[in-house]
């Protein structure tokens, strides 16, 4: 144990216990990277896990939408009040963030005609890695439920032009 105490103590020496040279600056350098939780922390809110989620998943082919029935009807609601701030990135998006890890459940409505189970994984596939690359977080699982078919035949919402009162 000893000896293990006195070589950590060597290699972290301060600016002014160090021989001026070369050296010094590399032994400073050195002590930072391998301190990184000294000099402070970083919190990810659940929010943001949650808006990278559901981007990444809205950005595979074969996503129509995101979120049940009720959560559908709340956005399409949100998005004809004005200054509501239009539709929701994190609509069928739920996420649990820990420390070190996070876990996300997707509510997705899947285009008529693409394979569920392909799907699935594309989206596992594009939310880990944009998790994991943008926090850090280790992401230990996407569950996913399809909640809806669109049909190739069914019409697109219309939505009504916005009426003045003048």
């Amino acid at each position: 144990m000893t000896d293990q105490t006195q070589a950590s103590r060597t290699e972290t020496t301060r600016p002014s216990e160090s021989t001026h040279g070369a050296g010094s600056g590399e032994n400073r350098r050195e002590s930072r990277r391998t301190e990184p939780g000294v000099r402070g922390r970083t919190t990810i809110a659940d929010g943001v896990v949650a808006k990278i989620a559901g981007l990444a998943a809205r950005s595979v082919p074969g996503v129509q939408g995101m979120g049940g029935g009720f959560s559908r009807g709340m956005g399409t609601v949100r998005e004809r009040v004005p200054g509501a701030g239009g539709r929701s990135v994190t609509g069928g998006v739920k996420v649990e963030v820990g420390e070190v890890q996070t876990a996300v459940d997707l509510s997705i409505i899947v285009e008529y005609g693409f394979p569920i189970v392909e799907l699935a994984g594309d989206i596992r596939t594009e939310v880990i890695a944009a998790i994991e690359r943008m926090t850090g977080l280790e992401v230990v699982e996407v569950n996913i439920t399809v909640t809806d078919v669109k049909l190739p035949d069914e019409e697109e919402e219309e939505q009504e032009p916005e009426r003045r009162v003048v």
